[in-house]
């Protein structure tokens, strides 16, 4: 190794683990599921965001199996060239109706949905508002994109109102694009839609929201966006197939333009192998049942609603979450790494939540209730955080 890089590589980690910012990855052994092994020990799992149960749904992994017979392991190519399978029109036909859109393109990752889509359409011309509190992945698509990105108070409307306002009368850019996660995925908080939409109209901007904590989870399923009845007004609904879908891809739904756009234009899209056949038959099947059933997503908020009254009984602050995400806010990040370890000791698998993931100084563990946990099970997971949380002195 070069010295350089061991210098830079030891000060680094040194620094990490000094400030209570090193994680450590485990090894699932086996399925990830509502109850988890780890090191040969079970686990209540609360770290997943396998909402629906989906990941471990047999009517999937059949559809999966089938698929996979009949197309082979890989689809061989990428798609522009003859990686294309008719299974991918049929997916990609299915996310359109299920989002209510004219049509949908499928990626190989939600991150690749960001890191294509937003530069296949903002240049160094044009200017992207972003609130505050983006995933990642949003951060580094307008990066990539070249576009001047105006940082917009998070959920703060009126600050997008005056940053739209002088964005637009600059002069200074041919577009101009408001970007949003539809859910925040470390607070559980909703964008606000219908004020976002009066705000994007009135300055002509065009609206681009993450919906990769949405899809699945509001709006019987379909997001965010469906939600509010926005379908035929949010310009780009993007969104994952590997949470509460269950499976892994993302996609992008909008209009027929927009997508031959991206077809054409995404280097993500031109330039990485199709998702595999078994993949986009799971994910066929996923859709199926959340349409046909709404059992899955009615299960999902009733464990949801039910863990957090728990939570907020014994004493823990949960933030402002609208959704199942279930944050519990410490602050510090070496005791939000300590609870996590204590929590996982006693039974609870979950991760601390610690910057740059989260500002610093609010720390957390984040609990994801699934439509797969039973009462029992959660009960439980409230049993041991009142344990943990007495001995530690948190509540």
């Amino acid at each position: 190794m070069s010295p350089k890089l061991e210098t830079f590589l030891d000060e680094g980690l040194d620094n990490l683990k000094e400030k209570g910012l090193y994680s450590t990855i485990d090894v699932v052994e086996g399925a990830n599921g509502p109850i988890i092994e780890i090191n040969g020990e079970k686990k209540i799992n609360l770290a997943s965001n396998n909402y629906l149960g989906f990941a471990t749904h047999p009517e999937l992994i059949e559809a999966a199996n089938e698929a996979t017979e009949k197309y082979g392991v890989g689809a061989g190519a990428v798609r522009t060239i003859n990686g294309t399978l008719d299974i991918h029109r049929e997916l990609e036909e299915k996310i359109a109706k299920f989002k209510g859109t004219e049509a949908a393109i499928a990626f190989q990752s939600g991150f690749n949905c960001n890191m294509g889509a937003i530069s296949a359409v903002m240049t160094k011309e044009d200017a992207i508002l972003s609130d505050a509190l983006n995933h990642a992945s949003i951060i580094d698509g307008c990066r990539l994109s070249g576009a001047k990105i105006i940082r917009v108070n998070h959920s703060d409307m009126e600050d997008l109102d005056k940053k739209a306002k002088e964005a637009v009368e600059s002069g200074l850019y041919k577009k101009v694009m408001y970007i949003t996660d539809g859910v925040f995925s470390m607070d559980g908080d909703v964008a606000k839609m219908p004020e976002i939409m009066e705000i994007a109209e009135k300055y002509g901007l065009i609206v681009y929201v993450d919906d990769a904590h949405g899809s699945g989870v509001l709006g019987k399923g379909a997001g965010t966006v469906k939600e509010f009845g926005l379908s035929d007004k949010v310009d780009f609904q993007m969104g994952t197939l590997s949470k509460a879908i269950g499976v892994v891809g993302g996609y992008v739904a909008g209009s027929q333009k927009l997508i031959d756009w991206l077809k054409s234009q995404a280097r993500p899209f031109l330039f990485s192998t199709s998702l595999t056949p078994g993949a986009s038959a799971a994910v066929i099947k996923a859709l199926d049942l959340m349409e046909s059933d709404p059992s899955y997503v009615d299960t999902l908020w009733e464990n949801a609603n039910y863990f957090k009254e728990k939570l907020q009984a014994i004493g823990y602050d949960i933030g402002e979450s609208e959704t199942p995400i279930t944050p519990v806010i410490l602050g510090d990040e070496k005791l939000a790494q300590e609870f996590a370890k204590r929590l996982i000791d006693e039974g609870v698998y979950v991760k601390p939540i610690v910057f740059p993931t989260v500002p610093l100084g609010t720390g957390r563990v984040r609990n994801m209730p699934t439509a797969a946990h039973t009462k029992e099970m959660l009960d439980e997971a409230v049993a041991i955080y009142e344990k943990v949380g007495k001995e530690m002195k948190i509540i």
